[in-house]
């Protein structure tokens, strides 16, 4: 591999590694808790590598077709405007979900870290929400640029939480199974979220930009890093904690490593609160106060309603952002992989060899998923 190429998959494994590892990983050793360690690793490699399949899919479809798109164009392009307008509501309801979820969590650890419990957890949620408008209103994507270094400081700090709370564990705590079929498939929404990487593929596609031949190995190894990040952090924070892990992980390790729960949903929020703010603004074409109202003040809102009528929680939430949003993009995504092998715009510098079947099969699970997180 020459040199140039080296450094282009580096910079597009991180920018991958980077859109995938947010905040969702904290919610992962609570719900594999309920299913079960096995159970949980098994949602995590299967799921990863749905992702990686489904990312490859979307790599194809970036390749055959002329020009640099967003998720919405290309899918406007093969399969029309109603399938874009659907992918548009996809990627908002995930978003929103993800912002709720947020700010759930924020007011949780917040509180548990200044109170020692839970109880003054809506007033820190308020807290953190007075914040993040104010860095929303402004603009402020000092954050949201750094990704990629926030990515190697959150694996960092994972690192260095597994070699102190690993040797105190016991490994007993992962040899549990639930005897409930259903909460096997408790972990898959959240799973899925923790692992959403398509928006950042088309970022990457710029960035391989005639260098192309590197863009299958860097969606693999992009998605492989965190997978191996997950399953150090699930196995330390289960052998410690065991059955007894809280929704939002770091709870279970302390005040300090909690702070890493603050952090990771801090950048997160206000990366997706900027994103959806200029999705409205520059490609809605809605007025800038409009803009900032319904991504700021629309999530909160939706949080009130949740937690006045006590409708949801951090992990549902999480489960059902990823089912839904990351569902309704895959199956789209395949879709549009699927209508775009039957034109011939662009040769592709790599092309899927599956049976076809396999991709109706991923479509399917996808959409059971969807069904699964409403009807449990």
């Amino acid at each position: 591999m020459r040199k140039k190429d080296k450094i282009v998959t580096l910079e597009a494994i991180a920018t991958i590694t980077g859109t995938t590892i947010g905040a969702g990983f904290l919610g992962i050793p609570y719900v594999v808790s309920r299913s079960g360690f096995i159970v949980g690793l098994l949602h995590l490699i299967f799921l990863a590598f749905m992702i990686i399949l489904t990312n490859l899919c979307f790599s194809e479809v970036m390749l055959r077709t002329k020009g640099i798109h967003q998720i919405p164009g290309y899918i406007k392009i093969y399969l029309g405007k109603k399938a874009r307008n659907l992918s548009i509501f996809a990627v908002v309801f995930g978003i929103y979900a993800a912002l709720v979820a947020y700010f759930i969590g924020e007011g949780e650890v917040l509180s548990y870290i200044f109170t020692n419990s839970l109880k003054y957890s809506m007033a820190f949620s308020f807290l953190f929400f007075i914040v993040f408008s104010i860095i929303v209103f402004f603009g402020i994507k000092a954050l949201e640029k750094s990704e990629t270094g926030i990515m190697f400081v959150v694996i960092l700090i994972i690192l260095i939480l597994a070699l102190i709370f690993l040797p105190k564990g016991k490994f007993e705590n992962l040899y549990y199974v639930s005897k409930n079929p259903v909460e096997w498939f408790l972990p898959y929404g959240v799973v899925l979220f923790s692992f959403l990487s398509f928006s950042a593929l088309p970022e990457v596609r710029q960035e391989v930009l005639k260098n192309e031949n590197v863009l299958k190995k860097a969606v693999i190894v992009g998605t492989l890093i965190p997978l191996v990040v997950y399953i150090i952090f699930t196995i330390s924070v289960l052998s410690f904690s065991g059955k007894q892990t809280p929704e939002i992980a770091t709870i279970a390790l302390g005040k300090i490593p909690s702070l890493l729960a603050v952090f990771t949903m801090f950048t997160a929020s206000i990366a997706l609160g900027n994103a959806i703010k200029d999705m409205y603004y520059f490609d809605l074409k809605f007025k800038k106060i409009y803009s900032f109202f319904l991504s700021t003040f629309l999530p909160l809102i939706i949080f009130i309603l949740i937690k006045k009528f006590n409708l949801s929680n951090f992990i549902k939430v999480l489960e059902i952002g990823g089912a839904v949003s990351g569902g309704l993009t895959g199956i789209l995504i395949i879709a549009t992989f699927l209508k775009a092998r039957k034109t011939k715009y662009r040769k592709p510098e790599f092309t899927l060899k599956i049976p076809k079947f396999i991709y109706f099969i991923l479509m399917i699970i996808y959409l059971i998923g969807i069904v699964y997180v409403f009807l449990f």
